[in-house]
């Protein structure tokens, strides 16, 4: 029994560490971090057992050694892990009538900032604890950090580097293949901080919250976290979000926590919390890996049980073809969830899955769905030798110890499907009926091969009507929604062509500039195209590239000859947001959604853009008093904050639809 428990400990340190390197240290995942806690725990308990600690086991390791890359340094002080727990009572008991302060468990790269004579001398990453890595050139181009503080002594801060869900979700839109976008905050702030070229870190908007004072002789702090924190903002640093709890209060802060999270711009995997009494904390110790001063808190994930019904291989552009697991649907996190990425085939294998598999699945960090457990392990399922689109030969390939698989055939037309999927999405040509799975059968069936097939697939109305989910109805409402988007306007046009980096927004931009004419977009130059605001070389190098082709001008010119194509007549004084840039966040109630003020907006020569910048002319948000990062970010710049009626109000706009109401209202105002 001891030789057995001895052995699977043996796989589980092996296990974990090799998740750990690639997690830390190359940017990657081999697992969920529900598979990893469930290993992890299961790991902690057979040393319990067993009284024995392998000497490279992950519960008396921390992280792994820094990559060769950048200069090494030791930490004057070790960085170590906390303790974690997902029970709420077991967390208010750790207090032991003792005051804390809980925050935020920011998930990013965590980093060691060095000040000496009110300089920033020296910014270290996390590494494995004892030894990190130098990057100080890249945390000087972080967005947040004080070049220079008060405090003329030597100061020693710890924070984290964090890249906002917005920030990460900008940059992957300006990569127009799917499959080299960036797979999330973290291992893409990660990789940022870690550059060898400071220019590139600039240029991703790293940001940096710090939340403990490691060490600032010469202060005159006190032995309270609070104050130390508070002391570290007059310093100029932004810190975690932060509060002073108690056995009475800290329930209803953790919910508060949990009610925020969702709708957090900022990564976060759970709560921290550390003994306000400085003192108190240090005083008692330390394990061979956690401190006893604080604590992790981790969301309990919510599970749910049901059935494996099939695995739906979705090709992409690059020939890398993913598992996608359908099963029968559960409701998470208060939304219907049927679908999950199993990413690779490494972990389908993993999971032993089979079709009719009992499985339980949750939603990662409360946003993505997951397989956490297959309960029945069947391992029958059949990977398939045959591209699902154009049915050549498929292959396993290991990258990195990562097996995936790949389509053979070079010419595959599952870049075409993608480019098609963008061409009918709702911000282009806007047609019903033709989803991503209705577009492969269509091409798959050869009544699509580019664009303007997909006006004339009348033709083919027989077939169609016999197609498996299709009828009589289905193909005319089909065939309505594709006439419904033969009238259109230049913009859409020029998005749904899929040029690399021309958004809906440069879109729009181009054609206002351009008069709405599409014989001068084709004709249009580098030089002119980067003069516009918003453009910049590399894009309008790409626009031009397109519109130099050949094949391309011919199948731009077949699909307009299917279209009517509507050209705005521009009012007199009409263009009045001309030169103006705004960002919209939060709910709206004088609007169907953010889209239709952002057309309206536009409609009148303005510009709405994703994040806040020293250009933004005004941030309109209902909640004008609260403390997302975008609000952080407008009072930090100077950018006013408005609500939608102050927005109304100020700019003299009524919303279309409400006029009478308008009118009346000041009509009576008049009277008054």
């Amino acid at each position: 029994m001891q030789t057995e428990k001895m052995e699977r400990m043996k796989y589980l340190t092996e296990t974990l560490n090799q998740a750990s390197k690639a997690y830390y240290a190359e940017d990657r995942e081999l697992m969920s971090n529900l598979e990893y806690d469930t290993l992890y725990e299961e790991l902690e308990k057979l040393e319990q057992e067993t009284g024995i600690v392998l000497t490279n086991s992950p519960t008396v390791r921390v992280g792994y050694e820094a990559v060769e890359e950048l200069p090494k340094e030791r930490h004057e002080s070790p960085m170590l892990s906390l303790g974690k727990t997902k029970d709420r009572e077991e967390l208010r008991e750790w207090l032991q009538e003792n005051p804390a302060v809980i925050s935020w468990k920011l998930d990013g790269l965590t980093i060691v900032l060095t000040y000496e004579a009110g300089k920033l001398a020296k910014a270290v990453t996390r590494g494995n604890g004892e030894i990190g890595e130098v990057v100080t050139n890249n945390a000087r181009t972080f967005r947040n950090i004080p070049m220079s503080i008060p405090f003329e002594g030597k100061l020693v801060v710890r924070g984290e580097a964090v890249i906002t869900y917005s920030d990460f979700e900008r940059m992957n839109a300006l990569i127009e293949d799917e499959e080299a976008r960036y797979k999330n905050p973290r291992n893409l702030c990660s990789g940022s901080v870690r550059q060898l070229n400071n220019e590139i870190t600039a240029g991703r908007n790293v940001r940096f919250y710090a939340y403990t004072l490691v060490s600032a002789p010469e202060a005159e702090t006190s032995g309270s976290v609070m104050e130390q924190l508070g002391f570290l903002e007059q310093q100029g640093f932004e810190t975690v979000e932060h509060y002073l709890v108690t056995e009475e209060d800290i329930l209803d802060r953790v919910a508060f926590f949990e009610n925020k999270v969702e709708d957090y711009d900022i990564p976060s995997d759970g709560l921290v919390l550390t003994y306000e009494d400085v003192a108190y904390g240090e005083s008692l110790g330390r394990t061979a890996k956690f401190p006893r001063h604080s604590i992790a808190f981790k969301w309990a994930d919510e599970l749910r049980e049901t059935t494996l019904k099939e695995i739906e291989w979705s090709a992409s552009r690059t020939g890398l073809i993913n598992p996608v697991a359908i099963f029968e649907p559960v409701e998470l996190e208060g939304t219907t969830v049927s679908r999950a990425s199993v990413h690779n085939i490494s972990i389908l294998r993993g999971l032993k899955l089979g079709i009719g598999d009992r499985i339980t699945v949750y939603k990662a960090n409360m946003i993505i769905p997951q397989i956490a457990e297959n309960l029945t392990c069947s391992d029958s399922l059949e990977i398939p030798g045959c591209c699902p689109v154009c049915g050549e030969a498929t292959e396993i390939r290991q990258v990195n110890e990562v097996q995936s698989l790949y389509c053979t055939n070079a010419d595959c037309p599952a870049k075409r499907i993608k480019a098609f999927t963008l061409f009918v999405s709702r911000d282009a040509m806007n047609i019903d009926g033709l989803s991503e799975a209705t577009l492969e059968k269509f091409v798959d069936m050869g009544l699509i091969q580019e664009y303007s097939d997909i006006y004339r697939l009348d033709r083919y109305r027989d077939r169609i009507v016999e197609m498996e989910g299709f009828g009589e109805r289905s193909y005319q409402k089909l065939m309505d929604g594709i006439n419904a988007s033969r009238n259109t306007t230049l913009p859409r046009v020029i998005y749904s062509l899929g040029i690399a980096n021309i958004g809906s927004a440069n879109a729009k931009m181009l054609c206002r500039f351009f008069d709405h004419d599409l014989d001068k977009l084709k004709n249009a130059d580098v030089e002119t195209l980067s003069a516009i605001e918003g453009i910049g070389e590399v894009i309008a190098t790409a626009f031009v590239e397109y519109m130099r082709d050949e094949d391309n001008l011919q199948r731009l010119d077949r699909l307009m000859a299917e279209l009517q194509v509507e050209i705005p007549v521009v009012e007199e004084g009409s263009q009045t947001f001309a030169g103006l840039s705004f960002v919209i966040t939060g709910s709206l109630n004088h609007f169907a959604g953010r889209n239709d003020l952002k057309d309206l907006i536009e409609e009148k020569g303005g510009k709405v853009t994703g994040s806040v910048t020293g250009k933004t002319t005004a941030l309109i948000n209902n909640d004008v008093t609260s403390t997302t990062s975008k609000n952080k970010k407008a009072r930090e710049l100077g950018v006013p904050v408005l609500s939608e009626e102050d927005f109304l109000t100020k700019y003299e706009i009524v919303p279309k639809g409400q006029e009478s109401g308008r009118e009346t209202e000041n009509a009576h105002k008049d009277a008054e």
